[in-house]
C-alpha cells in the first residue's frame, strides 16, 4: 500500500512540471540566441530605474527588444509583431505601457505580452546582476 501511494505522489510530481522551451514558440519570429547586459546608471537605461517606462534596444533578437521594469521585476520582449511575417513594418513602437505592430496597429501590452491576437509577444529572460546591471538574454 505504501509503495502505491509513493508511487502516485512522484508521479503526480513529474506530471506537473513543465518544460519552458517549448512555451515561447512563435512561427513568425525565429529564436535568437543573444546575451546583452544593460547598465541603469547610463542616461540611455536610466528610464528602465522607474516603473512603466520601456524603452528599445536595437540589434538583438528578430527586431530589437523593448524593455520595461514593471514595479515587480522586468520584462523583456521582441519587438517584430507576433502575429506578423518579419517585414518592413514588423517592428512595433512603444505607446506608453504597450507596443503598437506598425503593421495592423495591434497593441500588446507590455506588463503581460499579451493582445488580442493568437500570439503574445515573444519574451526574453531578464536577469538583475546588480541593483544597476541588468541581463537580457535568449
Amino acid at each position: 500500500m505504501k509503495k502505491y501511494f509513493l508511487i502516485i505522489i512522484i508521479s503526480l510530481f513529474f506530471l506537473g512540471c513543465s518544460n519552458n522551451e517549448n512555451s515561447n514558440k512563435n512561427p513568425y519570429i525565429p529564436n535568437y540566441s543573444f546575451s546583452v547586459d544593460l547598465n541603469l546608471n547610463l542616461p540611455l537605461y536610466s528610464n528602465l530605474k522607474y516603473v512603466s517606462n520601456p524603452i528599445y534596444y536595437a540589434d538583438v533578437g528578430a527586431r530589437g527588444i523593448i524593455v520595461m521594469y514593471t514595479g515587480s521585476g522586468y520584462n523583456a520582449f521582441d519587438a517584430a509583431c507576433p502575429n506578423q511575417e518579419l517585414s518592413s513594418c514588423s517592428t512595433m513602437t512603444i505607446n506608453g505601457i504597450n507596443a503598437v505592430c506598425s503593421c495592423d496597429k495591434k497593441e500588446y501590452s507590455l506588463f503581460t505580452g499579451q493582445g488580442n491576437m493568437p500570439y503574445p509577444l515573444k519574451q526574453y529572460r531578464v536577469q538583475v546582476v546588480s541593483e544597476t546591471l541588468i541581463r537580457i538574454y535568449n
